[in-house]
């Protein structure tokens, strides 16, 4: 069967050109490709089945990520899962650039990504058995359901959070910066109420919600006493502010970041036993999630050292999202042994994406 790479066991990595050969003919076959990518094969001015057969030809496609704004989502399933997929859920984008795009998550890919991240988590010696408090976005975007399912995982339970960045980037860009504020002081007395009466040992949060709590002398000495690890991501958070934590703030947690997007359907934990001193470096669980650092004005990948905007690919039976640019900027950086693509260092936000300002807001 054409797809028999796609299904290999978690945890396997297949060869990166041969799996995105499998990922066209799985996609672009009127027996298992979706409906949306069938249809879109035949305005593109290449064949994908005959001309996309590495990861770097991926390039060849389009950008198509803005037309998950109104597809149907019952379009994106590939037909090749039958009449009843099993559909863990629809995740939406921030809504950073404008109106929020969609991707409908399956259980094979959900279950892959999920045993990716926790044995990210267990390189990095984080604790197992131990409750988390998440205080992320939940509803309709991705970061909340992997808390979920990570504490589970895990032998933990999880407590919640809930926040909505939507909200803030419109007060944030309304020029209402208290009542922004305000909000973000709410999410703060929450977490704090958790901490102080409840066994925490992870924390999953975003910089800015993190850098909030770490003004509060009781919540960190909280923390030092009681968590065993923090893991941040949604939005950036430059190296000083990582050293301070690491050495100072919270010396005696394990910090780690994690780098993603919904519209890669998940995303990648900081590289593991990485120095104080170090920047933080992200490598994607390739062949299925790539990312490429590019000059933003010629399209071209940089030279390892330097800065550009990074483009991601996700490939995987579940979906096939390619050639998306980012509204971030990163170091480029070598990528681990056999591990197809860039790794990335240092994101950042672009100041300005879609002709639209980027505001991170809370996430």
């Amino acid at each position: 069967m054409i797809d028999n790479i796609l299904d290999l066991p978690i945890g396997a990595r297949p060869d990166s050109d041969e799996f995105v050969r499998a990922a066209m003919e799985w996609h672009f076959s009127p027996e298992t490709g979706s409906a949306y990518w069938l249809q879109r094969a035949k305005t593109l001015d290449f064949d994908p089945r005959a001309d996309v057969k590495s990861i770097e030809d991926l390039a060849l496609f389009p950008n198509i990520i803005n037309e998950l704004r109104d597809v149907r989502v019952e379009d994106l399933i590939p037909r090749g899962y039958g009449p009843n997929p099993d559909v863990v859920g629809v995740y939406e984008s921030g809504g950073t650039t404008g109106a929020p795009k969609r991707v409908v998550v399956l259980r094979d890919w959900w279950d892959r990504i999920m045993a990716w991240m926790n044995a990210g988590l267990d390189a990095a010696g984080f604790p197992t058995n131990a409750n988390w408090l998440a205080v992320m976005p939940s509803g309709p975007h991705i970061a909340g359901e992997l808390a979920t399912k990570q504490a589970a995982d895990r032998g933990g339970i999880r407590y919640s959070v809930d926040m909505d960045p939507r909200w803030v980037k419109k007060l944030i860009a309304a020029g209402k910066a208290e009542e922004a504020d305000a909000y973000a002081e709410h999410l703060v007395e929450q977490a704090a109420f958790v901490l102080r009466t409840q066994d925490v040992g992870v924390i999953m949060t975003t910089p800015p919600l993190l850098e909030r709590i770490a003004r509060h002398d009781d919540l960190v000495d909280l923390i030092n006493a009681k968590v065993g690890g923090i893991l941040w991501g949604g939005a950036h958070m430059d190296a000083d502010t990582r050293y301070l934590y690491r050495t100072e703030v919270f010396p005696g947690v394990r910090l780690r970041g994690g780098y993603g997007s919904t519209m890669i359907l998940g995303g990648t934990n900081e590289r593991v036993d990485l120095t104080d001193d170090d920047p933080c470096i992200f490598d994607p669980p390739a062949p299925f999630i790539t990312f490429r650092v590019v000059d933003p004005d010629t399209g071209r990948t940089v030279k390892y050292g330097e800065r550009g905007q990074v483009v991601m690919n996700h490939v995987s039976k579940n979906m096939l999202l390619p050639n998306n640019l980012e509204r971030d900027l990163a170091t480029r950086v070598e990528p681990q042994a056999d591990q197809a693509g860039d790794s990335v260092a240092d994101v950042s936000p672009v100041a300005r994406f879609d002709d639209e300002a980027v505001i991170e807001g809370v996430y």
